[in-house]
């Protein structure tokens, strides 16, 4: 039997481990913000329940976060591992990160432009059939979210550069200014800003989040500023990984526009009631993908060049933590489902008849926790190593997959078919994630030892 005593020097040495230390801080950061988000939620859905409004919100802001996710997201993780490598060459970081700030501004800001063009013709592309008031709704809405673009990409450089250099806490607590922006409004100014409501105070907490990383980016002296260089050899390699990186992110960020589109060819409600039934399986991965992921890229970018085939031996021990650990909640939350929908959001206009809907896309969406949690950890492993070009293959497989079971599934078990497509799609693509991180290894060992 293994004894207490046993078990407490165990605690001890594994928090001296620095690397266990940030992930600990990073889940607790994480889950105070993420319980933050569902008070959001449960306040959203006592005002609104499964409204028009609640709908529009969420196809006014798809795009802007689809943006901000692709390019914004995509330029972080191959931004990382090369800052690392700047950093460990003794080169100019300045000019590097100096570089890199532009082109964050620079294409936010044609991104911005392109949203605002072609709003038109994606909503009558995508959400045909709908009234003028409802377009009038989601492009009034639109015009507040877009700025947040920018926001977002200068808030994602200084979160990156923070990591880098282990200031995980400050990294991990910007995200709490928009939930407490968007219920204050809520709370306090629901009659002066009408429809709008959402979409302001989603605007107001982003300005906020950037001011906070601003203000201790300049307090922990991280911002590094000199004379651009886009010539460097890691600027170079940044470019290069940056439109495998930029591929694979768009074919993936396309899915759940993909479900809102088959989800707005069904009643009225459908996208919110999809919007609520993720909420608590995105908690779950978000606390853990977010705990482990903004730690391990920086800290696999840093083992892959002291020892690769230790870095990768890593990885398959926390793999089969994560693994075992994501089943056990998976199936604890599978069975609460109800409940816990019921707890958070039924009351006033969320009413049980929605508590029974929502709790089935729930479990459906459940089933993806492990596979999901794992293929994010996977991820962060191959953007360390500079290989983004496989996930553009397998981010093309998962869209036709998503697609074709969207399509077959929705005609047999409507909305319930689209959480369900989504779940299988991300089991398909964690199995081939692992299979070319073994396959790439097996290579790996086998040059090394020719």
């Amino acid at each position: 039997m293994i004894s207490k005593f046993n078990i407490i020097e165990f605690l001890k040495k594994s928090l001296k481990n620095p690397t266990i230390t940030n992930i600990i801080i990073v889940g607790v950061v994480t889950l105070c913000v993420k319980v933050l988000g569902f008070l959001k939620e449960a306040v959203i859905a006592d005002s609104f329940g499964l409204s028009e409004l609640v709908d529009t919100f969420y196809i006014a802001i798809l795009i802007p976060s689809f943006m901000s996710n692709v390019f914004l997201g995509g330029f972080k993780s191959v931004f990382i591992p090369n800052y690392v490598i700047e950093l460990n060459s003794g080169k100019n970081i300045r000019a590097f990160q100096t570089t890199c700030f532009l082109v964050t501004i620079a294409v936010a800001l044609v991104f911005c432009l392109i949203a605002i063009l072609f709003t038109d013709v994606y909503l009558e592309t995508f959400f045909s059939g709908h009234s003028e008031s409802y377009y009038a709704l989601i492009k009034a809405q639109f015009y507040y979210v877009i700025p947040c673009i920018i926001f977002w990409g200068l808030s994602s450089m200084l979160n990156g550069i923070l990591t880098i250099y282990d200031e995980f806490t400050f990294s991990s607590m910007n995200s709490v200014f928009t939930p407490i922006s968007i219920m204050i409004c809520l709370f306090f100014f629901k009659e002066e800003l009408g429809n709008l409501v959402l979409a302001k105070g989603t605007l107001i907490g982003s300005v906020l989040n950037f001011l906070f990383l601003l203000i201790v980016s300049l307090k922990k002296k991280t911002i590094k500023l000199g004379v651009p260089d886009f010539v460097s050899k890691n600027i170079k390699e940044l470019f290069v990984q940056l439109p495998a990186k930029l591929s694979a992110n768009i074919l993936t960020g396309i899915n759940p526009i993909i479900d809102q589109y088959f989800a707005a060819q069904l009643i009225i409600g459908s996208i919110a009631a999809l919007n609520y039934g993720v909420k608590i399986p995105m908690f779950s991965i978000g606390l853990v993908t977010l705990a482990l992921g903004n730690v391990l890229l920086p800290y696999f970018s840093k083992k892959v060049i002291e020892n690769r085939e230790k870095a990768y031996s890593e990885l398959k021990r926390i793999l089969k933590f994560l693994l075992i650990g994501s089943s056990i909640i998976a199936v604890i939350l599978i069975v609460l489902s109800s409940p816990l929908i019921s707890l958070i959001f039924e009351r006033n206009a969320f009413t049980s008849d929605d508590t029974v809907i929502v709790s089935r896309i729930q479990q459906l969406y459940l089933l993806q926790i492990p596979a999901y949690i794992t293929t994010i950890i996977m991820v962060r492993f191959l953007e360390s190593i500079n290989k983004n070009g496989f996930m553009v293959l397998a981010a093309v497989i998962c869209l036709v997959l998503n697609v074709t079971f969207n399509y077959f599934l929705i005609q047999h078990i409507g909305v319930y078919g689209l959480a369900l497509a989504t779940s299988a799609v991300a089991i398909i693509n964690s199995l081939i994630l692992y299979v070319y991180i073994s396959h790439i290894n097996k290579e790996q060992k086998a040059n090394v030892t020719s």
